[in-house]
């Protein structure tokens, strides 16, 4: 029976492998075989013909005036600040929506859980209106072309991201230890104060996951870059790969397989950063059951006497702050 259960999983781990790399690996066929000129219309394991020549080409002159270092920069400036904007204000949001109770909770969650699940573009159409208002009304922002800029993008994609940056903070906050932070209040800590020095550090893994996913939205997103994007030198790398497979006259794909492909490299780095991030955070099962996470938590909590009572709230604390001690 277990050597069932285990062939079963075994078998289902190779199936979402193969559903992961055989894209990969036919993108990697269609960007290295010079005999694919238009679109593919066969699987090939291997190219017929060789070159490197689309993948010069997407590097050097993916879309001029901008090189591939151009473009990849401009994501990354788009995604990254939208994501941090996303995690300063949701942060507090979730933490508000998790520990306090006031008028209209409830409401508020259901309204963050609508937004998380609406399409961006479905708020193409009122944005850029609202913009253009906005524009007429403040001649300074029509003046410096804040609505074509990469800071309008920041906005856009900062807003899109927050409901469900907030609902998966939200949890995190949800699941950190309630005495930890009564504990913190007895000895005389305020609400920020526990705030930074208690939730937020064992919240962090999931923090990184919302982070993750909001830069992932940032840096895939391109119609409403294309709405808003006036000037070549603010467009994205997912902008440009869209013009190579949208061009009704002549679509590249060849050379949009290459483009892709130097896209994922920057995601895949990302996702390998974060992953050793997330294992080095992770706590199995709950904060107490962390020596490391004890005596850091342990360090934090200095501003008042520790009692014994307190620490016993958390199994292994006071032993871990005693330690601390007689170490110093």
């Amino acid at each position: 029976m277990r050597l069932r259960s285990q062939l079963t999983s075994q078998a289902a781990l190779v199936l979402v492998g193969a559903f992961v790399i055989v894209p990969l690996w036919a993108l990697l066929i269609v960007a290295t075989d010079a005999s694919i000129q238009g679109l593919p219309r066969t699987f090939e394991l291997v190219p017929a013909q060789p070159t490197l020549d689309r993948f010069v080409e997407a590097w050097t002159r993916p879309h001029p005036p901008l090189d591939y270092l151009g473009l990849l920069g401009n994501s990354l400036f788009v995604s990254g600040s939208s994501a941090l904007v996303a995690l300063v204000f949701g942060a507090s949001a979730a933490y508000a929506f998790a520990r306090l109770r006031f008028a209209g909770r409830r409401a508020g969650l259901f309204a963050v859980l609508v937004g998380a699940f609406l399409p961006p573009i479905a708020f193409a159409t009122p944005l850029f209106v609202m913009f253009i208002g906005l524009g007429n009304a403040i001649p300074f922002l029509r003046e410096i072309g804040f609505r074509g800029s990469t800071y309008t993008l920041v906005l856009l994609y900062a807003s899109f991201s927050l409901p469900l940056a907030i609902w998966l903070m939200r949890a995190a906050f949800w699941a950190v230890p309630s005495e930890l932070e009564d504990a913190a209040f007895v000895d005389g800590a305020g609400r920020t104060r526990t705030f930074v020095s208690i939730s937020l550090p064992i919240a962090a893994p999931s923090i990184l996951v919302a982070a993750l996913v909001a830069f992932l939205l940032g840096y895939s997103e391109f119609a409403i870059a294309w709405l808003f994007s006036e000037r070549e030198e603010n467009f994205t790398l997912a902008m440009v790969l869209a013009t190579g497979t949208t061009n009704i006259f002549e679509p590249h794909w060849a050379q949009s397989a290459a483009h892709a492909l130097l896209m994922v490299i920057p995601i895949a780095v990302i996702f390998v950063v974060l992953q050793r991030l997330l294992l080095k955070g992770s706590l199995v099962g709950s904060a107490s059951d962390c020596p490391r996470t004890r005596r850091r938590l342990s360090s934090r909590l200095s501003w008042g006497t520790w009692s014994g009572r307190h620490a016993a709230a958390v199994p292994g604390m006071a032993s871990a702050r005693g330690a601390g001690t007689m170490s110093r």
